[in-house]
Protein backbone atom coordinates (compact mmCIF):
# COMPACT_ATOMS: atom_id res chain seq x y z
CA UNK A 1 0.00 0.00 0.00
CA UNK A 2 1.35 3.37 -1.06
CA UNK A 3 2.18 6.19 1.71
CA UNK A 4 -0.65 8.78 1.38
CA UNK A 5 0.45 12.03 0.05
CA UNK A 6 1.06 14.98 2.60
CA UNK A 7 -0.39 18.42 2.61
CA UNK A 8 2.07 20.93 3.37
CA UNK A 9 1.49 24.48 4.23
CA UNK A 10 4.86 26.27 3.54
CA UNK A 11 4.99 29.82 3.93
CA UNK A 12 6.69 32.53 5.61
CA UNK A 13 5.27 34.71 8.54
CA UNK A 14 6.31 37.72 10.49
CA UNK A 15 7.26 37.64 14.05
CA UNK A 16 4.36 38.98 14.94
CA UNK A 17 2.56 36.53 12.70
CA UNK A 18 1.63 37.98 9.53
CA UNK A 19 1.61 36.39 5.89
CA UNK A 20 1.61 40.02 3.88
CA UNK A 21 1.57 43.73 4.73
CA UNK A 22 -1.37 45.71 5.14
CA UNK A 23 -1.06 46.79 1.46
CA UNK A 24 -0.65 43.00 0.67
CA UNK A 25 3.46 43.78 0.30
CA UNK A 26 5.82 40.83 0.70
CA UNK A 27 8.87 42.70 0.63
CA UNK A 28 10.00 41.64 3.40
CA UNK A 29 10.27 38.12 2.61
CA UNK A 30 13.79 37.08 2.40
CA UNK A 31 14.78 33.71 0.45
CA UNK A 32 18.14 32.69 0.80
CA UNK A 33 20.03 29.34 -0.67
CA UNK A 34 20.84 27.93 2.43
CA UNK A 35 16.68 27.41 2.65
CA UNK A 36 17.01 24.86 0.01
CA UNK A 37 13.44 26.04 -1.34
CA UNK A 38 13.98 23.96 -4.75
CA UNK A 39 14.54 20.41 -2.45
CA UNK A 40 11.34 21.50 -1.21
CA UNK A 41 9.43 22.29 -4.87
CA UNK A 42 11.02 18.42 -6.11
CA UNK A 43 9.12 16.55 -2.92
CA UNK A 44 5.95 18.46 -3.93
CA UNK A 45 3.67 17.97 -7.18
CA UNK A 46 0.75 20.08 -6.73
CA UNK A 47 -0.07 23.00 -5.51
CA UNK A 48 -3.39 24.43 -3.96
CA UNK A 49 -4.08 28.14 -4.20
CA UNK A 50 -7.00 30.32 -3.10
CA UNK A 51 -8.16 32.26 -6.02
CA UNK A 52 -7.14 35.73 -5.07
CA UNK A 53 -2.93 33.98 -4.75
CA UNK A 54 -3.74 32.02 -7.71
CA UNK A 55 -4.21 35.32 -9.55
CA UNK A 56 -1.14 37.10 -7.82
CA UNK A 57 1.82 34.19 -8.15
CA UNK A 58 -0.69 31.17 -10.04
CA UNK A 59 1.34 32.08 -13.50
CA UNK A 60 3.90 34.66 -12.02
CA UNK A 61 7.00 34.54 -14.39
CA UNK A 62 10.16 36.46 -13.30
CA UNK A 63 10.99 39.61 -15.01
CA UNK A 64 14.24 40.02 -17.64
CA UNK A 65 16.64 41.08 -14.32
CA UNK A 66 15.85 37.56 -12.30
CA UNK A 67 18.94 35.54 -11.20
CA UNK A 68 19.28 32.30 -12.43
CA UNK A 69 17.89 30.59 -9.42
CA UNK A 70 15.02 32.17 -9.06
CA UNK A 71 13.91 31.66 -12.95
CA UNK A 72 14.80 28.21 -12.06
CA UNK A 73 12.85 28.48 -9.07
CA UNK A 74 9.52 29.31 -10.81
CA UNK A 75 10.37 26.82 -13.90
CA UNK A 76 9.44 24.17 -10.94
CA UNK A 77 6.95 26.02 -9.77
CA UNK A 78 5.18 26.17 -13.23
CA UNK A 79 5.53 22.62 -13.88
CA UNK A 80 3.33 21.26 -10.92
CA UNK A 81 0.13 20.67 -11.21
CA UNK A 82 -2.35 23.39 -9.84
CA UNK A 83 -5.79 23.57 -8.26
CA UNK A 84 -7.81 26.68 -7.39
CA UNK A 85 -9.95 27.24 -4.63
CA UNK A 86 -12.84 29.38 -5.02
CA UNK A 87 -16.04 29.67 -4.29
CA UNK A 88 -17.18 31.45 -7.82
CA UNK A 89 -14.56 31.14 -10.47
CA UNK A 90 -14.75 28.59 -12.60
CA UNK A 91 -11.25 27.45 -14.60
CA UNK A 92 -10.51 30.69 -17.21
CA UNK A 93 -6.77 29.95 -18.23
CA UNK A 94 -6.59 26.16 -19.03
CA UNK A 95 -3.86 25.90 -16.30
CA UNK A 96 -4.85 24.71 -13.40
CA UNK A 97 -8.41 22.67 -12.04
CA UNK A 98 -10.73 24.96 -10.39
CA UNK A 99 -12.15 23.42 -7.49
CA UNK A 100 -15.49 25.43 -6.45
CA UNK A 101 -17.55 22.72 -4.03
CA UNK A 102 -17.00 19.64 -1.96
CA UNK A 103 -13.29 20.74 -0.78
CA UNK A 104 -12.75 18.45 1.86
CA UNK A 105 -14.16 15.40 -0.17
CA UNK A 106 -12.05 16.95 -3.53
CA UNK A 107 -8.88 17.29 -1.14
CA UNK A 108 -8.95 13.83 0.25
CA UNK A 109 -9.60 12.53 -3.88
CA UNK A 110 -6.24 13.87 -4.34
CA UNK A 111 -4.63 13.10 -1.26
CA UNK A 112 -5.32 9.40 -2.40
CA UNK A 113 -4.09 9.94 -6.22
CA UNK A 114 -0.64 8.36 -6.62
CA UNK A 115 2.22 11.16 -6.16
CA UNK A 116 4.29 13.98 -4.33
CA UNK A 117 3.25 15.92 -1.30
CA UNK A 118 0.82 18.74 -2.01
CA UNK A 119 1.79 22.15 -1.10
CA UNK A 120 -0.83 24.12 0.36
CA UNK A 121 0.02 27.57 -0.67
CA UNK A 122 -2.57 29.93 0.44
CA UNK A 123 -4.40 32.36 0.83
CA UNK A 124 -5.56 33.21 4.28
CA UNK A 125 -8.98 32.21 3.74
CA UNK A 126 -7.98 28.79 2.20
CA UNK A 127 -5.67 28.02 5.06
CA UNK A 128 -8.01 28.88 7.51
CA UNK A 129 -10.76 25.97 5.86
CA UNK A 130 -8.03 23.74 5.27
CA UNK A 131 -7.18 23.49 9.27
CA UNK A 132 -10.59 23.46 10.18
CA UNK A 133 -11.26 20.77 8.07
CA UNK A 134 -8.10 18.70 9.59
CA UNK A 135 -6.37 18.41 6.14
CA UNK A 136 -2.75 20.28 6.83
CA UNK A 137 -0.24 17.13 7.47
CA UNK A 138 2.66 19.27 7.76
CA UNK A 139 3.38 22.75 9.13
CA UNK A 140 6.66 24.46 7.72
CA UNK A 141 6.51 28.29 8.50
CA UNK A 142 9.57 30.08 7.96
CA UNK A 143 9.50 33.20 10.61
CA UNK A 144 11.36 36.22 9.27
CA UNK A 145 12.98 38.61 11.57
CA UNK A 146 10.74 41.54 11.12
CA UNK A 147 7.84 42.65 13.30
CA UNK A 148 5.57 44.50 10.65
CA UNK A 149 2.60 46.15 13.36
CA UNK A 150 0.09 45.64 10.51
CA UNK A 151 -1.54 43.01 7.69
CA UNK A 152 -2.65 39.87 7.02
CA UNK A 153 -2.74 37.74 9.65
CA UNK A 154 -1.43 33.67 9.04
CA UNK A 155 -4.06 31.99 11.00
CA UNK A 156 -8.07 33.77 11.24
CA UNK A 157 -11.13 32.17 12.50
CA UNK A 158 -9.81 28.76 13.64
CA UNK A 159 -12.41 26.55 15.07
CA UNK A 160 -10.35 24.41 17.77
CA UNK A 161 -7.14 23.81 18.73
CA UNK A 162 -4.37 21.65 16.73
CA UNK A 163 -2.27 20.27 19.04
CA UNK A 164 1.50 20.18 16.97
CA UNK A 165 5.01 18.52 17.17
CA UNK A 166 7.90 19.81 16.55
CA UNK A 167 9.83 17.96 14.19
CA UNK A 168 12.55 20.27 13.06
CA UNK A 169 13.98 23.48 13.37
CA UNK A 170 16.78 25.33 11.31
CA UNK A 171 18.28 28.57 11.14
CA UNK A 172 19.62 30.81 9.07
CA UNK A 173 22.48 33.84 8.48
CA UNK A 174 19.76 35.86 7.52
CA UNK A 175 18.01 35.74 11.10
CA UNK A 176 14.70 33.45 9.39
CA UNK A 177 14.00 30.58 11.64
CA UNK A 178 12.24 27.20 9.97
CA UNK A 179 9.65 25.45 12.11
CA UNK A 180 8.13 22.27 10.53
CA UNK A 181 5.62 20.60 12.67
CA UNK A 182 3.52 17.68 12.71
CA UNK A 183 -0.19 16.97 13.87
CA UNK A 184 -0.03 14.81 17.50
Amino acid sequence: MQNQRKIILDLAVTLDGFIEGKNGEIDWCIMEPEMNFTEFLHQIDTIFYGRKSYELWGQYSPGENASAEEIEMWEIIESKEKYVFSRTQQSADGKAKYINDNVVEEVKKIKNKPGKDIWLYGGASLITTFVNHDLVDEYRLSVHPIILGAGKPLFIDIQHRVALKLVEAKTFPSGVVQLIYHKK
